[in-house]
């Protein structure tokens, strides 16, 4: 199971919310650079980076930061956060990210989501928050009455890297993850799921890879340290040699 600590940008400046409120914010550094080479000394393969005031505000607005991140390092890196024309997906994977991830506009513009899947293949993510099962936009200020499960099935025959899904009720919160609902939307669609929201503890990444979940994206719990890099790499490789080793007994 991929690691993806998460650096969430806001002025320039890494910062978290909590349940996605902007009047919930904790700054926890100015040098998002610094920040990114600090999770790659420590392990790191990739970041996933959130444009906060993009999401907010229907376009890019922390170019400069993610830039300065992906000269500091050579991680692959992929950003979420108002991105909403092909000129804004052109820009940015030119910019140096991996993949970049889309949500609002895919459920508002569903036929050009599919139209910029297909003329960027393996490059865009689809980006599903959500709150009490149901799909949250606009930076999660608004709850559709679209069920999460539903969205993703309607985009799981295009050429997406991955749907990530965060749950809102625990992300920022340091509660634990949302089991059973990852476990949903993995069983939903045969896409790759990344898991968001509530990673709290080396358990917590240990069950998310028994659901299994392709990837998990930690933000709070490494700025708090109730959870270090190293050992949420350990426990997605424990798990990960864990199946393998039962696989290998079950076909002897």
């Amino acid at each position: 199971m991929e690691i993806w600590p998460a650096i969430d940008l806001r002025d320039g400046k890494c910062v978290r919310l909590q349940q996605g409120d902007y009047q919930r914010e904790t700054v926890f550094g100015d040098d998002v650079a610094a920040i990114a080479r600090q999770w790659a000394a420590l392990g790191a393969k990739y970041l996933h980076l959130v444009d906060l005031d993009g999401a907010r505000d229907g376009k890019p607005s922390n170019v400069p930061a993610v830039a300065a991140i992906l000269k500091a390092t050579n991680l692959a890196c992929e950003l979420g956060g108002g991105i909403r024309s092909e000129e804004n997906i052109r820009e940015l994977l030119d910019l140096g990210l991996c993949r970049l991830v889309i949500g609002t506009l895919a459920i508002r513009e569903p036929d050009w989501f599919r139209q910029m899947c297909r003329k960027f293949p393996d490059k865009l993510v689809l980006g599903i928050d959500a709150r009490g099962g149901k799909v949250a936009t606009h930076g999660w200020l608004e709850t559709s009455d679209m069920l999460a499960t539903d969205l993703a099935r309607a985009f799981s025959k295009e050429p997406i890297a991955a749907v990530i899904y965060t749950d809102i009720a625990t992300d920022g919160m340091l509660a634990g993850p949302n089991l059973e609902a990852m476990a949903e939307m993995t069983a939903a669609i045969e896409l790759p799921v990344v898991a968001s929201g509530g990673v709290t503890t080396k358990n917590d990444v240990a069950q998310l890879a028994a659901v299994p979940m392709a990837g998990c994206i930690i933000g709070r719990a490494l700025y708090e340290g109730t959870l270090t890099l190293p050992d949420a790499l350990e426990a997605a490789e424990d798990r990960a040699g864990g199946r393998a080793a039962g696989d290998a007994k079950g076909r002897e």
